[in-house]
């Protein structure tokens, strides 16, 4: 690819450019990008194109050039940043009383070839359909335009794209996995066609598809399976669970979905056993009929045993308790209808969990306080602040929620989810920005 003679942006291109740029919601001076497809020296191009509005003028530049055949890829007057993204020149347009660093409106090489590829709006997808070659390659059904050169690349390697493609699997039609599948298997392409309403309208790994192509099995039932094991295998703190349940996972996990509980409250559960010396080799011990009523009787014998510590140490790790809740008590938070009270002593765990009956104050989680691994919140209402009504457990580690339940583990109201997802958490990771400084 030979960049000195790319042409000037077309001017129907041009046209519909702006009249795209009219109808989107755009807020001032905000970046965006579009894209259209031409020929370059003989060889089919994506050029970006990088659009500001100015006094009421929309100006449009050319920033970067993709070739279908190339490895490269050439950009110009564009910086990428490693967390404010994108950033575009336009002092040689006269918008800019300043010329930034990287502008000096030159073509440079750029290598590997997803350099400089920001998102951007396909405007002419037809006209890669006037090539020849790509007549007959269904990319104007393909769905993802961002992804339009990776789509062409692939239909000369696996023509099979186009009937993927055209059954509306465009979440699958760039899986070399899928692609190989269905050039080798007639029947793999019709169990395609027959699951293609169910495949289009939910979001399946790959290896799902396959293995429920391979055992017949309801995709939905493997694709659950599937999202539990990387639950189980990628979560905070399962370190000794996972070594616990190894050769059984499935097994495990299916057991968990039967009694309705989670991988924390069953890690509860088997930290208490092994404190206590129970065998967890039984089978009725491991995975006892009716896992909640032993899971109480464990938790709360573990709990007397924990209660027979010294007096004097015990004194000291509330002390300890409180002085970590001061530190954090800025993120202590109250907003439509809800509040979130940070706990401030192992005391409040314990009435906590005995009103809602979970173990928040019997299973080492004032340990993990005091260590600050984590903290505990108490959500309330407004109107009923001293009433527990959910519990949550925030990771110091992570950065995240862990758990947020309510009375016996039960899942939150919506109403209280977005309030603790939407409101509470980003105002959360903000306070600890400023403590740590």
């Amino acid at each position: 690819m030979k960049i000195e003679k790319i042409k000037p942006i077309p001017k129907y291109i041009e046209k519909k450019i702006i009249s795209m740029d009219k109808k989107r919601n755009l807020t001032y001076n905000q970046k965006r990008f579009y894209a259209y497809f031409t020929k370059n020296d003989g060889e089919l191009v994506k050029v970006t194109v990088a659009a500001r509005k100015y006094q009421g003028k929309t100006y449009l530049k050319q920033v970067a050039v993709h070739g279908v055949d190339s490895n490269v890829c050439f950009a110009k007057d564009i910086n990428c940043h490693y967390i404010a993204g994108y950033s575009v020149g336009w002092y040689d347009m006269g918008l800019t009383k300043q010329r930034s660093w990287y502008e000096d409106a030159i073509w440079y090489e750029c290598s590997p070839e997803k350099a400089f590829d920001p998102y951007a709006l396909l405007v002419n997808v037809e006209y890669i359909t006037t090539i020849p070659e790509f007549k007959y390659s269904a990319v104007e059904y393909f769905d993802y335009e961002e992804n339009t050169l990776k789509y062409l690349r692939t239909y000369r390697q696996y023509p099979e794209v186009e009937f993927i493609t055209k059954l509306g699997l465009s979440n699958l039609s760039l899986s070399k996995q899928i692609l190989k599948l269905a050039r080798e298997s007639k029947a793999f392409r019709k169990w395609l066609g027959k699951n293609r309403l169910m495949l289009r309208h939910a979001s399946y790994d790959i290896k799902v598809v396959i293995d429920a192509y391979k055992t017949q099995k309801d995709i939905r039932v493997l694709q659950q399976l599937h999202n539990k094991r990387k639950d189980l295998y990628h979560s905070k703190g399962l370190e000794t669970l996972r070594a616990f349940v190894k050769g059984e996972t499935d097994k495990f996990i299916d057991y968990a979905n039967k009694q309705k509980i989670d991988f924390y409250t069953y890690n509860d559960y088997k930290r208490a056993c092994e404190y206590l010396g129970i065998d967890l080799s039984l089978d009725k011990n491991r995975y006892p009929h009716d896992f909640k009523r032993w899971h109480d009787i464990r938790v709360n014998e573990y709990h007397s045993e924990q209660a027979k510590h010294d007096e004097e140490n015990r004194k000291q790790f509330y002390e300890n308790f409180r002085a970590v809740a001061v530190k954090y008590n800025a993120l202590q938070y109250e907003k439509v209808g809800f509040i979130c009270i940070i706990a401030k002593s192992p005391t409040e765990l314990k009435n906590e969990g005995n009103i809602l009956h979970h173990c928040v104050g019997k299973m080492g989680y004032d340990q993990k306080v005091v260590d600050e691994k984590s903290l505990i919140f108490f959500i309330r209402t407004k109107e009923q602040p001293d009433k527990p009504l959910v519990t949550i457990e925030y990771s110091l580690e992570d950065k995240k929620v862990l758990q947020c339940y309510g009375e016996y583990n039960s899942k939150p109201s919506e109403e209280i989810l977005t309030f603790v997802n939407k409101k509470w958490l980003p105002y959360a990771k903000r306070q600890i920005k400023q403590i740590a400084a």
